[in-house]
């Protein structure tokens, strides 16, 4: 079983998709996270190849994880690659979203190179909403609620799904 997590930076998906592949027996993988285990930080990676060489990383790491199975966490900009989206297709993909009042503090720190502030976090959603809408399977918002009902709501619906495959 492969649950697909998508969305933008700062929406949980690593801390939800950890809690969520517990509560469901599943392993976890983070593509970020791959990718900084392999290459370095994601922002330097940026800084010293440029995007289209990080995009490349990111794809190879996402195929592999797709392939692991399990609770997948991708990060904000992996579904713009066309072979990923294609990869989505017949998963079960969830969209956590998350409102900007919410991501102010998520966002500090530097190590996300395409959202220095809140208005360029705006904006890469405001880019990238109607892709991650077409996508998702199940949406479920972030902001405000406690991690574990949402997980525990997420659980559900694949649960709900499995007994209907």
């Amino acid at each position: 079983m492969t649950i697909v997590l998508i969305g933008p930076p700062a929406a949980g998906k690593t801390r939800l998709g950890k809690r969520l592949a517990k509560r469901l027996g599943l392993g976890f993988v983070d593509t970020d996270a791959r990718v900084v285990a392999a290459h370095g930080p994601i922002s330097e990676i940026f800084a010293d190849h440029g995007e289209p060489h990080f995009r490349a990383l990111e794809r190879a790491a996402v195929a592999a994880a797709l392939g692991e199975g399990g609770v997948v966490s991708l990060g904000g900009g992996a579904v713009l690659d066309l072979d990923t989206r294609a990869d989505l297709s017949g998963r079960r993909v969830v969209l956590l979203t998350v409102q900007p009042e919410a991501i102010a503090q998520r966002i500090t720190g530097g190590k996300r190179p395409l959202v220095s502030d809140i208005e360029s976090w705006k904006r890469l959603v405001a880019d990238r909403a109607e892709l991650y809408a077409s996508l998702a399977d199940y949406t479920a918002d972030t902001s405000s609620r406690p991690i574990d009902a949402i997980v525990e709501e997420i659980a559900q619906w694949v649960e709900q799904e499995e007994g209907h495959r």
